[in-house]
């Protein structure tokens, strides 16, 4: 099939145009345009190609061009194409944003301000366009509470009566418009000074709360008039901020993308070098920042405009077609409309904004969950792992001399701590204290379990972390032949402060991981939980060795036995103590006890005998 689409590739012509990429089911999946279609459409059938590029090629089963006139009249056509076919592989924007306008419908008996993304000719008035939608909305709110209007979801004159006001009511934000006594002439006397407001007539609004004010203070309604002072106050202070931020269109717009568990794609209003709006549109996936996406995006969000446009459109990188897209632009803009890419001075520093607030985004909306994700990902690519390593898990030994050598399992499924699935190993049959013995004893039992259909060390991990260099790895490897079973593996190699510094593999090659900071956090945390793991496991056999010694010895209780441990501190000290130095701790008849027990038949006095006069406990 590939052979087949490259030879179809190889002769189209070396003219502009639109190629749309088709699967087995005949749907479109992805639409490009090419000032060569011949060479473009090519590129897709030679040599290695991005994630999400080489996805949608292996899915192609066959293509269509469409010859174009020139390379605009190509990325007109490109655009139209993708707004009606919206296939799955082109970048495609939620909604069209743009410039946002307050809607305010006057022909309802109550009327509601909302917040619209275009002019509409149903009737209603419209305000802006405004900077952004953010600023847009927040002008409504704070109309809305300057002048007590409601911005609940209740419906008037419908819900009036029906229930109990609502806490913006209580907190004098709201007049309680759906209390029985409301009165409906007050509310339109209120909306009609939300028009003056939106109309940049603020100071006629404002002499006419001032002139009621005053008469109000006249007549000796003090309580009216600090409600209108109150008011005159917070349409002034509205005023002074709408003036800032209610702007047709602005300078400048800045553009920013970034890329973590997911995209974003942010557009700064700039107006005299102040910020006044931000829009911003979240993509799941993991983008690649290249000039087509780049243009793709911005291509998208300025064609979805209805109202105002900046008079320049700052890139953070060159685009291909930017000349094509400023003359587009243009021409919808209906005025001269520029695209740069500025490398220097302010105008640098109002792109390196944008990619802030984008970066600042994505940290904001991605969830715990998907930054692991991610970071798993990450690894996954690092070490070349055919699957995802959804469960990892990991193996450390713990000994104490030739004796009481231990190992400790630890699980970690989608970058978490597994604590149920952890398990722990006595290492058996070993003459002497052996890393590698111990290691391979410990995995190849692991192993063996699953293999015989044991539920509890079931299922196999995607991935198996060794804690040690290479030979520990690699005795992990010789543990699962042995069993005729395969699991990536790789050694925890850890710098001369005891930090993890790399993963190695089996047969010595490091793989670095400190430039991954996500990376180099999860591999940390798995080696060192691990290592806890298994010294807790050995002190806790340790504690229990202690135990069984002193309980049977004869006067040895829970409380004298403890009081024996935090004087002593061991066993062996213990065992090394004269009788007298036990003497200092417990009774008399009690470390005579204790003495005879470790010292056996060496002296008479450990005969059981009764305390005599003048002897003390």
């Amino acid at each position: 099939m590939l052979e087949t689409l490259r030879e179809k590739a190889n002769h189209l012509p070396l003219l502009p145009g639109v190629y749309i990429m088709l699967d087995e089911h005949n749907e479109v999946i992805y639409v490009g345009k090419a000032k060569k279609l011949k060479n473009r459409v090519s590129s897709y059938f030679h040599g290695e190609h991005l994630p999400k590029v080489a996805a949608m090629v292996e899915k192609v089963r066959d293509f269509n061009v469409i010859v174009a006139g020139s390379e605009l009249e190509a990325l007109v056509l490109e655009n139209s194409l993708i707004k009606r076919h919206k296939p799955h592989y082109n970048i495609l924007l939620k909604d069209d944003k743009g410039y946002p306008f307050i809607r305010l419908d006057l022909k309802s008996e109550y009327p509601v301000m909302s917040l619209s993304s275009r002019s509409g000719k149903d009737g209603a008035r419209y305000f802006g366009p405004y900077g952004g939608r953010y600023q847009t909305r927040e002008i409504i709110n704070t109309i809305q509470k300057t002048l007590l209007l409601p911005d609940c979801g209740r419906k008037f004159p419908r819900d009036i009566g029906k229930e109990r006001p609502c806490l913006n009511y209580h907190m004098g934000t709201c007049a309680g418009w759906c209390l029985q006594d409301s009165d409906a002439e007050d509310y339109c006397r209120r909306i009609r000074q939300a028009v003056l407001i939106l109309e940049g007539k603020s100071d006629e609004l404002m002499d006419s709360l001032r002139a009621q004010m005053e008469a109000a203070a006249e007549e000796l309604r003090f309580e009216r008039a600090a409600e209108l002072r109150d008011q005159l106050k917070a349409v002034q202070a509205l005023a002074n901020k709408q003036r800032v931020i209610s702007t047709a269109f602005a300078d400048t717009d800045a553009i920013g993308f970034a890329r973590g568990a997911k995209s974003c794609f942010t557009v700064l209003h700039f107006v005299d070098g102040d910020l006044v709006g931000k829009d911003v549109e979240m993509m799941e996936e993991p983008l690649e920042e290249d000039p087509e996406a780049i243009s793709d995006l911005v291509r998208q969000y300025y064609t979805a405009h209805r109202g105002g446009w900046p008079k320049s459109i700052l890139l953070p990188c060159e685009i291909e077609d930017g000349p094509e897209l400023e003359e587009l632009l243009s021409e919808t803009a209906g005025r001269r409309l520029y695209i740069e890419t500025p490398k220097r001075g302010e105008r640098l520093r109002l792109i390196e904004s944008a990619a802030l607030n984008a970066r600042e985004e994505i940290q904001r909306r991605t969830t715990v969950e998907q930054r692991r994700s991610k970071t798993l990902e990450w690894l996954q690519k690092a070490l070349e792992l055919e699957s995802f390593p959804t469960r990892i898990e990991a193996f450390d030994i713990s000994n104490l001399g030739d004796t009481g050598i231990v190992a400790a399992m630890t699980v970690h499924v989608d970058g978490k701590p597994l604590k149920r699935d952890y398990r722990k190993f006595r290492i058996k049959d070993l003459d002497g204290q052996d890393d590698y013995a111990s290691m391979y004893q410990a995995v190849y039992r692991r192993l063996k379990r699953y293999q015989d259909g044991d539920e509890k060390f079931s299922p196999l991990p995607d991935l198996l972390l060794i804690d040690g260099g290479e030979v520990h790895a690699a005795t992990a490897v010789r543990a699962q032949e042995d069993l005729g079973i395969f699991v990536p593996t790789f050694g925890m190699v850890k710098d001369d402060r005891h930090r993890t510094r790399a993963l190695i593999t089996p047969e010595g090659r490091e793989i670095g991981i400190s430039g991954n900071q996500a990376v180099f956090s999860l591999v940390g945390n798995i080696q060192e939980e691990t290592h806890n793991t298994a010294i807790g496991y050995q002190r806790m056999l340790r504690a229990e060795s202690y135990t069984s010694t002193l309980d049977k010895i004869e006067g040895v209780g829970p409380k004298r036995r403890s009081d024996l441990m935090k004087a002593f501190k061991s066993i062996k000290a213990i065992r090394e103590a004269s009788e007298e130095q036990l003497r200092l701790v417990v009774p008399k008849n009690t470390a005579q006890a204790v003495y005879c027990y470790f010292h056996g038949e060496e002296e008479k006095p450990c005969a059981s005998s009764p305390a005599q006069p003048g002897d003390e406990n």
